[in-house]
């Protein structure tokens, strides 16, 4: 049964809302502050599955990133640059230089409104005005959040905009599947045979490398470790959106498992290790961003990420829980 709540204020005084949406074995936790996964519960397991809080301040503060719909562009933007048709823009440069995530006007920052709610799906709504952090366009988003059969959380993203403009959303979500202090003990197995290596400002140098052989071949189940390898990198699924397909899962030493599946060409990677709750050390869970490559408006051998009046994006991701 689906419920809405009270979650408090945001610093500046914005009211936030917490969902909760049930069936089957999954009860979800949403916040309409970032359209933040804060929940996710499987019957029968003990804890979450998805790092969280129950204060909205921690939200506001290191867990900006625990959770959100990132948008209008996860990831990196070289530079905070950008050309689109002819057009340079610039943008918020907040990390190394660069464009993180959108910068401090990013959606992940904003209230969204609660267009629709049922007892298994809730729609969030969102409008980005012409010109927030740089980015051109007044845009429109909207995030439904729905529980399928007995263990599936779908995700499907829409936007529109009145001018051409940059485009790449994800659901930046924490996973951690045996509840401990750190990951360890977790495989992965991911559906790319590239990747996109990095330096040392973690944005792509604008390689598209083979992962075969190397320390980012993930296409057989394999048992990482926190920080061997290093991951924070995009691996590439496709050269451009495609059906929804089944591209990693990610399975827990207790034999619980979850298969994530998108339309999206992308999937960030991220272990972790900069990512602090609150009283809890790094390294507690993996992130993994279904999304665009990043820093596409970079490199013009990168899938574009150019959004266009008259033709919406709609991505979908799924997250489907079972046992080994």
């Amino acid at each position: 049964m689906a419920g809405i709540a009270s979650f408090g204020q945001t610093a500046d005084g914005r009211a936030v809302q917490r969902i909760t949406l049930s069936k089957g074995d999954l009860t979800v936790g949403l916040l309409s502050y970032g359209a933040i996964l804060q929940s996710v519960r499987l019957a029968g397991v003990a804890h979450d599955l998805t790092l969280g809080s129950d204060r909205l301040a921690d939200y506001e503060g290191d867990m900006r990133y625990h959770g959100p719909v990132i948008a209008p562009v996860a990831n990196r933007i070289g530079h905070a640059r950008a050309v689109i048709d002819g057009r340079a823009v610039q943008l918020e440069a907040n990390h190394a230089g660069h464009c993180l995530h959108s910068g401090s006007t990013g959606a992940q920052g904003q209230v969204w409104e609660v267009v629709s709610l049922s007892d298994d799906s809730a729609t969030l709504g969102l409008s980005l005005p012409d010109g927030l952090g740089g980015f051109p366009g007044n845009r429109r988003v909207e995030a439904r959040f729905s529980l399928t059969g007995r263990a599936t959380l779908r995700l499907e993203l829409y936007a529109t905009t009145d001018a051409p403009t940059l485009w790449n959303t994800t659901s930046h979500g924490y996973w951690t599947l045996d509840g401990g202090a750190e990951w360890t003990g977790h495989s992965l197995q991911i559906a790319a045979d590239h990747f996109l290596p990095t330096d040392a400002d973690a944005r792509p140098t604008g390689e598209i490398a083979l992962v075969a052989g190397g320390a980012m071949d993930f296409r057989q189940m394999r048992s990482p470790g926190p920080g061997s390898p290093a991951i924070d990198h995009c691996f590439c699924l496709s050269d451009g959106p495609r059906p929804l397909r089944d591209v990693v899962i990610l399975q827990g030493a207790s034999g619980l498992r979850m298969t994530v599946a998108t339309t999206e060409p992308g999937v960030q990677i991220y272990d972790g290790r900069d990512a602090r709750r609150p009283g809890r050390g790094i390294y507690e869970a993996i992130a993994i961003e279904t999304q665009g490559w990043s820093d596409a408006p970079s490199y013009p051998d990168f899938p574009p990420i150019t959004l266009r009046p008259g033709t919406p994006a709609r991505q979908v991701t799924e997250w489907r829980f079972d046992r080994a």
